[in-house]
This record gives C-alpha cells, structure tokens and sequence, in this order.
C-alpha cells in the first residue's frame, strides 16, 4: 500500500497484529485516515524500529535499527548500537528530494537518545552521553576521544540549538500557584512570559523556596546526571540523591559512569521480570527540614524534556512531621494517599527504598486530595487485579464518582506522546477493557458508547513546532504499528494549546478525563506517566481472571467530590496563573479539533523531506 501527501510517499505492508487494542467509541465524527502510522514505538525510543512489534508500555530493549535523522534513539541495549548512528539535522533542500540521505556526521559525537516506556511502547525521550559506545571510524586521528565519551550530547538539533531562557525564567520568590489542585505545566522556553507564570522548571522545584532540602530520590525513565545535578541550587547540590531506574547490563552501567563524578549519587535499579517492561514512573520524593514533598511528573532528567515541550506535575502541600509515638495509620488523607504510595514503594521489593518507606509513615499526608494510580508489573489475580493499571483506575471511578445525567453524550478525551499496539480492531482492547474503564461512572450498571477522542500530533503540528521535527523524536509510533491498526486513526485530534500559549510545544505529557457535551466541565481528570499502551495500563488475560502490566508508571486523578464539587469547571484561561481558582487548568483546548481528511498522524521513522520545519530542517530516518 503505497500512499503519497506533501510531506513525502511512504509505503506500508498489510500484517497482522498480535496484540493491538480495540479503539473505543468513535469521536466526533473523524474521517478514517488513509494514511498509516506506526504505531509501535517500542521502548520510547524512535531508533530501534523493531521493537514496536513487542508488547506493551515497556522500554523494550531491542536491537537497534538506524535512528531518524534529527535524533539519535536508543533503547537499553539497543542504544549502544544507535549511538552509532549520530546525525545532524538535513537542511531542506528546493532541488532533488533529500528523502534517505543519511545527515552529515556529526564531528564532535553530538547526538541524543529517545526513550518512554511502552513496549508497545509509548515514549520518552533519553538523551545520553556517547560513553563506551562502540564507535566508527575516527573522523580525524586528532580527535581526542575522553572529550567524546565525556561530553553529554545536548540536543537532536546539534549543540548549538539551546538558547539561554531570560534571567528571569526562574523564579525568585515564590511563584502565584494554584493551590487548588496543585496541578502544573513546565515551563518553556520562548513562550510570552505570560504563558510561564505559575508554571514550574525544575530549578523552581528543587529551589530554596519550596524548602531546605536533606535528601531527594529521583525516579524517572531517562537522565543526564550532571545536568540533573546541576538543577539543584548550589547549597544542595550535594545532598543525597536516589537514583530509581530500570536499565540493565550495558545501559546501566552508562549510567553508573554518568554518575562517578558525583559521590553522593546512589542508585536503586527497578525489577523488571516482563519482557519490554520498562521503569516509566517519574516522581520526586523531597524530604526537606520542614517536612516532606512529593512531585510526581511527566518529564525525563534530561534538558530537552525542560526546554520546548509540554509537561506537567502535580505537587504535593508541605506535609509537616508527625509527632513521635504516632500511629502508622495517623496522617492519613480521605483518599488514602499515604497507603497507596507506602503501597507502590513496597512493590519496587527494594531494600534502598526501606528508609523512604519510614519516613513517609512518619509524616502527616492527611491534606491531599488526589488519588495515586500506578502500575508495578507482574500478573494479578483477585482483589490485586485492581490494585494497578487501568483496573485501578475503573476502581476508583467506581467508587468516588457519581453517574450524570445524559451521559452517554460525555466524551471520553486520552492525550498521549506514544502509543502502542492495540490489535486488529478497536475492540480488542482499546473499545473493550479499556473504554469500559474510561466510561465508568460511579456504580452505574449503563455501559454508554460516548464520543472518544484521542489528541496525538499530526506530522504538521510537529513540523510547526518550537523545535521542528526534532520534536518527533519524542513521539515514536512507528509505521510498523500505524499500519496494523488503521482503525485507530479515525480517533486522532490534533495537539492544539492557545489557552496555555503551547500549541507549538509539543506534549510529552499524557492526560485522560472525560468532559461535557459543551467540554466546560470534567467529571474527572488524570496526568500520568501512562502513554496508550498495554503495557503500561494492563491487559486482561485468562478470560479475564487476570491481568498483566509490563512497566512501573505513576499518576495522580482527580475527583470532584474530593475537592466537594460535583464537576470540575473548566478554566478558559489559565495564564496568567491566579492564587486560588476553581476552575481545573486543562493543558490542551477543549474541544479537541480533529484531523481532516488529510492530516496523518506523526510516525518517527518515515521520511518527511518536501517541506522544512521552522529552522529549516527535513527530517529522514537513516
């Protein structure tokens, strides 16, 4: 099947999928693209082709194919191979067609690493130094080699893309947050000003403001240790740090080079027993003189998660100390945040994590107002199948909402930056198990068919973006997973952001909820780590007596009745932040607008060579 558009021909072949999930209920009347994406971007990362073919959320690890032009990828092992391949953007050209040129090659190793964790997979983006990595003919025989290996390649674009932010980018004094929902977007680079007031870069985070830090752990899919180092401020810079990740074999021990400069670094490695699992949760315990934080997140450690995309986080009050001799069971929150959490650590059965688990119990968490859903891989039968994934979430649905009246008109909306492979139709997973979660509403037995409206980049909001189609490289569908489940593209709505003045930074975050015919209000709200994935959500195995999730992910749902309202009211205009609003800042415009008949949706290993992004680059997978 061979297709063609202004951004180039690509071929796809009709195979069939093992695994894909079933979309849900048609939205809003999208025509059925005819073009193909991949959809399997395996293991967060647009290098390796191959892996998308796997399973479910996880970074699968896979054997590296040649990345896409504007970006090195890697995956676990597999990122050892693709650093090989370290290519500068190509620059568009009016003569022939660039498509399949490889880029020049990069004289001094630059180059940058994707990765996410869905193995059917769904991505993040890594970025990694060129450490150890096998290595092709020398350039030059002057080139010195340890400025190589040592030198943490900084962008997809090549070393000179960053530009410094404004001297006051970071804040000075405690920023005008919303201490409602305590829900925030990242900063960004070359935004009005306006559109970065009361939202976070993790300097902000981790700044003197917010507390007097002792310790910190990390967890997260992808890092730059230094550069993670160098966003704490000075006085802490060398506080503890835990590292919790999920690389093995030679991707870890990269890692624990990353880090020999940095004695007070220690690492604690995630167990994965489930083939392309991968470690995807991102969350920040801060334990500080005054008390304790939590932040859990949708950004990697890494720069250009920080620079021109789009994230968010939810953080957590100051929780104070309890008073000795209290009971484990005091500080408790009326959404059980305190045992959920001491619930997820326990999972990782680490012991690095035993002396986290004791301070939590000794610490007052009973203001939060949110309800923790994760995923910890393993297979769960009975009372434990809803203790992860998406059974979590249908539980806690369940549980703390409450039917609405006309209903079945209430749109189901899922954000997402990768996704995986779903099956042959919608209904094997995603219009099944899956929608069935989405669509619950307190303890209705009504199993309404509403609208579904999926919001992923099409290949024009990618190109038009603040970092061109670099950016993509962060958004690994593959074709080889597009074009299995053709299906699943009738549901695409295109990333569009006025109202958070985003539109052009591309989402790494993944958000789900479900809002009201006229999209002003929301029945309830969730940002995770998640990507639309099985293995990050789970699948239901055995005739449904079990299920089974690949990959550790982390986030945060909110209900209205935990906040006493009956819906979230939608706030039109979330910038400039104010101090206390009632309405719930959602990161994207509502409605979503869907692709046209033309529009395809962003595939990272395909070429698109007949018009250049904003900084005049094509982009080409080699």
């Amino acid at each position: 099947m061979s297709q063609d558009s202004q951004h180039g021909k690509w071929t796809i072949s009709s195979s069939d999928d093992e695994d894909l999930p079933p979309s849900g209920t048609t939205a809003s009347n999208c025509n059925q693209l005819s073009k193909s994406t991949e959809n399997s971007r395996q293991s967060s990362s647009p290098v390796s082709l191959r892996l998308d073919t796997q399973a479910a959320d996880v970074e699968v690890k896979p054997e590296p194919a040649n990345p896409p032009v504007s970006s090195l990828v890697t995956v676990s092992e597999a990122r050892q191979s693709a650093a090989k391949n370290q290519l500068n953007p190509v620059k568009y050209e009016t003569k022939a067609s660039l498509a399949g040129k490889r880029k020049k090659e990069v004289s001094d190793g630059s180059g940058w690493a994707l990765s996410d964790s869905d193995d059917d997979h769904a991505g993040d983006v890594k970025e990694q130094a060129p450490t150890n990595l096998p290595k092709k003919k020398p350039p030059s025989p002057k080139r010195k080699q340890i400025k190589v290996e040592n030198e943490r390649p900084p962008s997809p674009h090549g070393r000179l893309y960053y530009i410094d932010e404004p001297d006051d980018f970071f804040e000075s004094s405690i920023p005008c947050l919303n201490d409602t929902y305590r829900f925030y977007l990242n900063k960004v680079t070359g935004l009005d000003k306006k559109y970065n007031s009361g939202a976070l870069h993790i300097k902000d985070i981790l700044s003197p403001l917010f507390g007097t830090l002792k310790e910190s752990v990390q967890f997260n899919y992808c890092f730059d240790i230094a550069w993670m180092v160098n966003q704490y401020p000075p006085e802490f810079r060398d506080r503890p740090v835990l590292i919790v990740h999920g690389d093995k074999r030679e991707a870890k021990a990269r890692l624990l080079q990353q880090a020999q400069p940095f004695q007070h670094v220690r690492f604690c490695q995630a167990k994965l027993d489930i083939a392309f699992g991968t470690h995807h949760t991102k969350m920040m315990l801060l334990w500080y003189e005054e008390g304790f934080r939590v932040i859990i997140l949708t950004s990697n450690l890494i720069r250009a998660d920080w620079y021109q995309k789009s994230q968010g986080m939810w953080m957590s009050p100051l929780f104070p100390r309890l008073p000795k001799g209290s009971s484990v069971s005091e500080g408790e929150s009326p959404t059980f945040f305190k045992r959920d959490l001491l619930d997820y650590l326990g999972s990782y059965r680490a012991p690095e994590l035993e002396e986290w688990i004791q301070r939590i119990k000794e610490h007052d968490l009973s203001e939060t107002r949110v309800y923790l859903v994760g995923s910890s891989p393993g297979r769960y039968v009975g009372s434990d199948m809803e203790r992860w994934g998406h059974l979590r979430l249908r539980k806690l649905l369940h549980d703390h909402t409450e039917p609405i009246s006309g209903e079945e008109r209430w749109p189901v909306i899922g954000q997402f930056s990768s996704i995986g492979s779903m099956g042959v139709d919608k209904t094997k997973w995603l219009a099944g198990e899956f929608q069935r979660t989405l669509t619950t509403l307190g303890k209705s037995s009504l199993r309404p068919d509403p609208p579904m409206h999926l919001v992923y980049p099409s290949v024009e909001d990618v190109r038009t973006s603040l970092e061109g189609y670099p950016a993509g490289g962060s958004l690994p569908y593959s074709i080889q997973t597009a074009q299995k489940q053709l299906w699943l593209h009738s549901f695409f709505h295109h990333w569009k952001a006025d109202s958070t003045g985003r539109s052009h930074a591309m989402p790494h975050i993944k958000t789900y909820m479900r809002a009201s015919p006229d999209f002003t209000q929301l029945a309830w709200f969730l940002v995770t780590s998640a990507n639309l994935s099985k293995a990050a959500w789970g699948a239901l195995e055995k005739n449904n007596t079990q299920v089974m999730v690949r990959s550790y992910e982390l986030g945060v749902l909110y209900v209205p009745s935990a906040f006493n309202m009956a819906t979230f009211p939608v706030h039109k205009n979330p910038f400039p932040a104010s101090s206390s609003s009632s309405g719930f800042p959602v990161p994207f415009d509502l409605p979503p607008v869907c692709y046209s008949s033309t529009d395809q949706p962003w595939i990272w290993n395909i070429p698109y060579s007949q018009a250049p992004d904003r900084h005049g680059n094509i982009w080409v997978p080699s």
